[in-house]
């Protein structure tokens, strides 16, 4: 069967089977990274699991998880730090995994990443093979795989299970899924704050049913009843509104009460205006002018790839998705350093890379992508095992 055929045919089709080499060398990527992190740790007397899933937002996670929302740290400057900024969804899960088995909350919270970030692969793959044909899944699946920040998939953080949850939502738009795209839509929402950018494609893709699929025939689908593409955007708001309205119930704030929290943690939307500053302040001495620089290249490469999905003439949501993903990280007002982190649920700007490896003969993608690999997982270790969180 050709991958325009399989293209074709209702949902469903990309089985398991179909996506396994993605799948495996998804796998054989974050062996490398975990060996990588565990000798690295070794060298420097620390603990590589307690790094994976007991420290910074992790942390954080397992705290909601045990006891429940209410606990809050206040700074010698004035700031408190609540736990209701983190979305409930993960902890949700590492509660339930608790209860079922002898696992810690710790433990618990790195089996719901490990098994999230193989169903993010998964999803990324049924993206990619769907709109490019299996190949281009494959390569998709493992340049995701490869990026520096790879090591996150490995945490006991939200990232994996959230990119799971808008990857398989996207997929289930492409393929005239409504409900299925609310419901996994909904749940995003309340996984993190940028579920707002799942929410947006499916109403997206659901207000403009022509344009949902760029103009490619092998990506079209029998159009669904409107009452169902009602019904998905009906659903697809709902997690992220009911948790954000019952914040704001608790702290007595109204509907911006969410706000308030995450003013506390001095985060927010300022439309780059912070990131701007940091940035131009990298220039005011020699050394740290090389990371001004190195950080002004890093936004252009983000542009230049959302301008080439764009002119690649990617489906309406995936365009819709990576966009919003992309203005929310880089428009946020604090934590910088953890910008490359809340990008890497933006897996549709990477599918230029996948289809310009999907071209290259097997042996010399291999190659290339073994190297990646390699560096990634040192940086990776490397970047753990500093002072700060990622």
């Amino acid at each position: 069967m050709t991958d325009l055929e399989t293209r074709a045919t209702p949902p469903g089709s990309a089985t398991l089977r179909r996506a396994a080499p993605a799948l495996l060398g998804y796998a054989a990527v974050r062996a490398l990274g975990l060996l990588a992190l565990a000798l690295w740790s070794a060298a420097r007397d620390k603990n590589a699991f307690t790094l994976l899933t007991a420290r910074w937002d992790a942390l954080w996670y397992t705290r909601v998880a045990e006891l429940g929302y209410g606990y809050e740290v206040r700074l010698p400057n004035g700031d408190i730090h609540s736990n209701l900024a983190f979305f409930p969804l993960l902890p949700w899960l590492e509660r339930l995994l608790h209860a079922a088995t002898p696992l810690s909350y710790a433990d618990a919270g790195f089996v719901v990443s490990l098994l999230a970030s193989l169903a993010a692969a998964w999803g990324i793959f049924a993206v990619a093979d769907h709109v490019y044909g299996r190949r281009a899944g494959v390569c998709a699946v493992l340049v995701w795989a490869v990026l520096p920040v790879g090591i996150v998939q490995s945490m006991a953080y939200s990232e994996s299970l959230f990119t799971a949850l808008a990857a398989w939502s996207l997929y289930a738009v492409l393929t005239d899924r409504w409900v299925t795209a609310g419901t996994l839509a909904s749940l995003s929402g309340l996984t993190r704050p940028v579920g707002l950018a799942v929410v947006a494609a499916v109403w997206a893709a659901a207000m403009t049913p022509s344009l949902r699929d760029g103009n490619s025939s092998a990506t079209s689908t029998p159009g669904a009843p409107s009452h169902r593409r009602a019904l998905g955007m009906l659903l697809a708001p709902l997690g992220a509104a009911g948790y954000v309205l019952w914040v704001g119930h608790r702290t007595g704030h109204g509907p911006l009460g969410y706000l308030d929290v995450q003013a506390g943690w001095r985060n927010g939307f300022d439309g780059g205006y912070a990131f701007a500053r940091f940035v131009a302040a990298k220039f005011t001495s020699f050394p740290s002018a090389l990371a001004g620089l190195g950080l002004v290249v890093g936004v252009a490469l983000l542009l230049w790839l959302y301008v080439t999905c764009v002119r690649q003439r990617q489906p309406l949501p995936l365009l819709v998705y990576g966009g919003v993903v992309l203005a929310l990280a880089l428009c946020a007002s604090s934590y910088f350093g953890s910008k490359p982190r809340l990008l890497l649920p933006a897996f549709p700007l990477l599918l230029p890379a996948a289809l310009a490896l999907a071209r290259l003969r097997t042996s010399r993608a291999a190659l290339l992508l073994g190297c990646v690999a390699v560096a990634s997982a040192g940086y990776g270790a490397w970047w753990l095992n500093g002072s700060g969180p990622p």
